[in-house]
C-alpha cells in the first residue's frame, strides 16, 4: 500500500478544475504520478509547454514508420524486436505464408494484435479465425501457428515472464469498458480436425530469447477436449465501449485494456469528443514522469499528431512535457471535431524502452520540430 502526500493547494492564476475553463492565454500543464493514478498537479503557463525550438541529448520524442521495417521471416517469435526492457518486449511480424512449424514463448504471455489481414490460429486448445482489430492473449506456454489469408501484420506485445491480467474497473463495474462475454476462446471444430496430421511436425520454443527445436513424428495439435480458463482469449477492438465524459477530457488509463508486469495496454478507439464550451477536447500537456509511452497508430485519422499515418509508431519517453501538436490544438479551440475516428494501440511501461538498431533506418528524425509553435504565447 502506498501512501501519498495529499494536501491540495490553490497558487497564483488557476482553473477550478483540471483540464476545464482554462484561464485566458494559458497553457495547463499536468505534473502526475505512476501513469494518471498517483498525486497530480496543473500548472498553468503563458507559453506551449512544447514550444522548444532545439533538442540536445536522447530524451526526445520519437517517430518510426514501421511499415518500411523488414519484419518477415518463418517464426514470430524471432521477429525483430523493435523496443524493449526488463518486462515487456514489443515486435512486428509480417508474413503471408502458412507456418510450417508450432511456436511455445516460454519467456512470457504474447498479446497479438492483428493490424492487417486476416487468417485462422491454431493451437492447443483449438481453431480461432483471426481478423484486422483482434487481440489475441496466447498465454505462456501454448504452442501456436497462423495460417493467413491474405498478407498479415502482427503487432506483437511480449509480457515477459508475466501474464496477462484485467484492469481494474472501479466504479463503472465489471461490465465497463468491455463485456467479459465478448472474449472469444478457440474451438475443437471441422478447421481443428481438419489439420490434425500423421506427418512429423516440429515446435519452436523460445527461452531466454533462445530457441530450441522440439521434434514430434505426429502434429501435436491433436487434443480431443479441454477445460479450465487458462486459455488463448480474442477481442476485438470493435467490442470496446469507451468510457467518456462530455464535459471532461478522460485521461489514457481509463481506456486500459490489459495489464502486463511493468506496464499496461489502452486501446483508443471511435467516440464523441468533448461537447462542453469550456472542456478540454485535445490530450492535455503532461509530464508522465514515471512512464514511457509508445503508440503504434493502426487506422483512422488521428486526431492530435500531424503528418502521423497508420502503421507507425512513436516514443514518448518519460522526463519531459508532450501533448497535442499545435495544429490540432488551435483547431481544437476555434473549431472542434464532433467525434475522432483513430484506433491506436497504448504501451505504458514503467522501466525506459530500449530502441532496437533495426529502427534506425525507419525513424523520422524531424519528428521532435513537429512541436514548434511559431506563435509562442497565445
Amino acid at each position: 500500500m502506498k501512501k501519498w502526500f495529499s494536501f491540495p493547494i490553490r497558487e497564483g492564476v488557476h482553473s477550478r478544475q483540471a483540464h476545464c475553463d482554462l484561464p485566458a492565454g494559458t497553457f495547463e500543464r499536468e505534473m502526475g504520478r505512476e501513469g494518471f493514478f498517483g498525486p497530480v498537479s496543473h500548472i498553468h503557463h503563458t507559453h506551449p509547454p512544447t514550444g522548444w525550438v532545439d533538442w540536445e541529448g536522447p530524451l526526445r520524442p520519437r517517430a518510426f514508420d514501421l511499415r518500411k521495417l523488414d519484419a518477415g521471416g518463418d517464426c514470430p517469435l524471432f521477429s525483430p524486436v523493435v523496443l524493449s526492457n526488463s518486462d515487456v518486449a514489443i515486435r512486428l511480424w509480417r508474413t503471408a505464408q502458412p507456418m510450417r512449424h508450432l511456436v511455445r514463448n516460454s519467456d512470457g504471455d504474447d498479446l497479438l494484435f492483428v493490424h492487417a489481414g486476416g487468417g485462422d490460429l491454431f493451437c492447443d486448445y483449438g481453431h480461432l479465425a483471426l481478423v484486422e482489430g483482434d487481440y489475441v492473449v496466447v498465454p505462456r506456454g501454448v504452442a501456436w501457428r497462423v495460417v493467413p489469408e491474405t498478407d498479415l501484420d502482427l503487432l506483437m506485445i511480449e509480457n515477459t515472464d508475466g501474464a496477462y491480467q484485467l484492469p481494474e474497473r472501479g466504479l463503472v463495474g465489471p461490465n465497463a469498458v468491455y463485456d467479459l462475454a465478448v472474449l472469444d476462446h478457440p474451438r475443437l471444430d471441422e478447421a481443428f480436425d481438419a489439420q490434425r496430421s500423421e506427418e512429423p511436425w516440429a515446435v519452436h520454443v523460445k527461452r531466454n530469447g533462445a530457441r530450441s527445436i522440439v521434434r514430434y513424428p505426429f502434429n501435436p495439435l491433436d487434443a480431443i477436449g479441454w477445460h479450465g480458463d487458462n486459455t488463448v482469449m480474442r477481442l476485438n477492438w470493435r467490442d470496446i465501449r469507451p468510457l467518456m465524459s462530455h464535459r471532461y477530457h478522460v485521461p489514457p488509463s481509463a481506456h486500459t485494456t490489459f495489464v502486463g508486469g511493468g506496464f499496461v495496454v489502452c486501446t483508443f478507439v471511435p467516440r464523441p469528443i468533448e461537447s462542453d464550451p469550456g472542456a478540454l477536447k485535445v490530450p492535455f500537456y503532461h509530464n508522465n514522469d514515471d512512464y514511457d509511452e509508445v503508440l503504434f497508430y493502426h487506422a483512422g485519422n488521428f486526431f492530435s499528431r500531424d503528418n502521423i499515418a497508420a502503421g507507425m509508431l512513436t516514443l514518448h519517453p518519460c522526463g519531459f512535457a508532450h501533448g497535442p501538436h499545435p495544429k490540432a490544438l488551435a483547431k481544437s479551440l476555434t473549431d472542434p471535431a464532433k467525434s475522432t475516428d483513430e484506433v491506436a494501440v497504448m504501451i505504458d511501461t514503467r522501466r525506459a524502452l530500449s530502441v532496437a538498431r533495426v529502427m534506425n533506418g525507419v525513424e523520422n528524425p524531424a519528428y521532435v520540430d513537429s512541436w514548434k509553435s511559431p506563435g509562442g504565447a497565445l
